[in-house]
């Protein structure tokens, strides 16, 4: 859609270099922060690494709260106008929930619309009964290549609403390397939770 693709909360993106040079890197650092109707509030601050088809991720506060986690991937790419990104990734995840986890980003891209969506199932290896599976999917249209708004799902052990699949929009600001998106879940539904999150790709 001749603009960047996408980016969640956590910063990342499914095959984000897939067009530079294999030699190159690419970083992005992200911090998001969770603002929970009667409930802590709290940041979740993530980094990716990627060059060619490898990608590197850590996140904190994501899978749980005080549990960090880290993640290798394999990028790929495929389409010119209509472009489909994938990066299948496992990681392992430490703190309050402590496991491993397959997971992974996908998106397709169409001129200025977005389809783009993550998720990861968690093996709680201390107690079965903490296993669980964690996506967010975001729909997005990109009117100028500085603002972006939309719809955005997700499902998230993280903190506890009256809804186990939270629903929302997304408005979205970005200028060079630096955006800033803000999220509104559940509103109409219950008490909304607000998900502010600034960004920095370099």
């Amino acid at each position: 859609m001749g603009i960047a693709a996408a980016q969640s909360p956590n910063g990342e993106t499914a095959s984000p270099s897939a067009d530079s040079s294999r030699d190159e890197w690419s970083f992005s650092l992200n911090v998001a922060g969770y603002i929970v109707p009667h409930d802590r509030s709290y940041a979740s601050p993530t980094f990716s690494a990627d060059r060619g088809h490898f990608h590197f991720g850590s996140r904190y506060n994501y899978e749980d709260k005080e549990t960090g986690s880290l993640w290798f991937g394999y990028n790929f790419q495929a389409g010119e106008k209509l472009v489909f990104r994938a990066t299948p990734m496992v990681g392992g995840v430490f703190g309050n929930t402590t496991g491993f986890a397959p997971g992974y980003l996908a998106g397709i891209n169409w001129k200025m619309l977005d389809l783009s969506t993550e998720g990861e199932f968690v093996f709680d290896t201390r107690n079965s009964a903490g296993n669980f599976f964690y996506s967010w999917t975001e729909l997005s249209y990109t009117p100028r290549d500085w603002c972006r708004v939309g719809l955005v799902a997700q499902r998230t052990k993280a903190y506890q609403t009256s809804l186990d699949i939270q629903r929302g929009i997304l408005i979205g600001l970005s200028h060079k390397n630096v955006n800033f998106t803000t999220y509104i879940f559940n509103a109409g539904w219950t008490d909304p939770t607000v998900v502010l999150s600034l960004g920095f790709n370099f």
